[in-house]
């Protein structure tokens, strides 16, 4: 992990110029995931037409997860309506070879674009791109690109934010339990922002963080979450794909933030709202860029004011005068009147990270390995 670390730090110095279009409604609960050995054994798409435009996805989870891959697999069925377009996917792909064998097949098959969804894909997804230059690969997380390969993620730490604000307002113990993944600065750089919302609006707030050493483990993330209420949360936030954390706290009678997508459906007693994913909006404007040859390759990283990012529709539970302020919050952060990461800032320690009237440079957020004031955890 500390090599994945000293990585993305290395890549701060060849990440320049982060280029920066809301889901009106929540998501349709996922479809029932088709095996990944079904997937892998079909062929990944029949030969295509003279006119047709191909494109592949490639996720390292189900798209039931109801989280990261059914986020993305959201926005490939929107390039379905696309004339022209059509588009396959494997689900379930193992970070590494695996996922070589996988990209490299689409490549072969004829694919005119690939996306490759997850962090650990980004080397493999390299590889193919340098064996087929007339094809153009997408990679979600990474920070590494090619003439033909950009990389792309979103400031969900905008939404995230907003989600902390609700969480702070709704607490009574003041103690909030966090799910998270791996302590990468993508991780990271969410609870802080999350935690750095709650405490502008509860200033006694503490936000508590497990590690499960997962993305999708629905049982180990539904125990992490346990773990939590068992020392006091009462709101439970996650940085996972399976709503296991929801479930949890709504069997605890207690307040749930989602994340991913929409999850009120698996906790519709608990949850308060979800920071969101809104990747038809990106995907769109992408192909479209590369079908009329205006694609180049760079650094994407849209937010609140493009849509990438969003929060879901609020729950019932979430009084008005809440629901008020972290919209102005977030008509703010479009605006560009609110930057989520404006000084001063502490550590844990209480040292100053972000003085007065300093903003974090996108150079920090992404190599970001200390969690702020207010968090109770370490980051390995």
């Amino acid at each position: 992990m500390r090599k994945l670390m000293l990585l993305v730090m290395a890549a701060m110095l060849v990440f320049g110029g982060l280029t920066g279009c809301e889901q009106e409604k929540p998501a349709e609960a996922p479809a029932k995931a088709e095996s990944a050995a079904k997937q892998e054994t079909a062929p990944a798409a029949p030969e295509k037409a003279e006119d047709e435009f191909k494109i592949g996805f490639v996720y390292v989870s189900p798209i039931g997860d109801a989280g990261w891959s059914y986020a993305h697999d959201l926005g490939r069925m929107e390039l379905e309506k696309i004339p022209g377009v059509t588009t396959s996917y494997v689900e379930s792909v193992p970070e590494g070879a695996d996922s070589e064998r996988v990209i490299l097949n689409m490549a072969r098959k004829g694919f005119d674009m690939v996306f490759t969804t997850s962090y650990g894909y980004m080397d493999p997804t390299l590889k193919v791109a340098g064996q087929y230059p007339d094809v153009t690969f997408m990679h979600c997380a990474g920070y590494k690109t090619a003439p033909n390969m950009s990389a792309y993620f979103g400031r969900i730490y905008q939404a995230r934010y907003l989600t902390g604000m609700v969480a702070g307002a709704m607490t009574k113990s003041n103690i909030i339990g966090y799910a998270a993944a791996f302590p990468i600065p993508e991780v990271i750089r969410g609870i802080n922002a999350f935690t750095v919302g709650a405490r502008a609006v509860n200033p006694d707030v503490e936000v508590r963080v497990v590690w499960t050493k997962t993305w999708y483990d629905p049982a180990t993330e539904k125990e992490a979450a346990k773990s939590l209420l068992d020392v006091g949360a009462d709101i439970i936030a996650q940085h996972q794909d399976s709503p296991g954390p929801q479930e949890a706290a709504q069997e605890r009678g207690v307040y749930s933030v989602g994340y991913n997508s929409d999850m009120s459906a698996f906790a519709p007693k608990a949850h308060l709202t979800s920071a969101i994913w809104n990747w038809p909006v990106f995907y769109k404007h992408v192909v479209e860029g590369v079908r009329n040859g205006t694609w180049k390759s760079g650094h994407y990283w849209w937010g609140l004011k493009e849509g990438v990012a969003d929060i879901a529709p609020f729950g019932d539970m979430v009084p008005q005068d809440v629901r008020d302020k972290v919209l102005a919050a977030k008509a703010d952060i479009i605006d560009g009147k609110l930057a989520v990461f404006s000084g001063p800032i502490k550590d844990q320690s209480g040292k100053v990270r972000i003085a007065e009237g300093e903003k974090a440079t996108d150079e920090m957020l992404l190599g970001m390995d200390w969690f702020v004031e207010g968090v109770v955890g370490t980051t390995e």
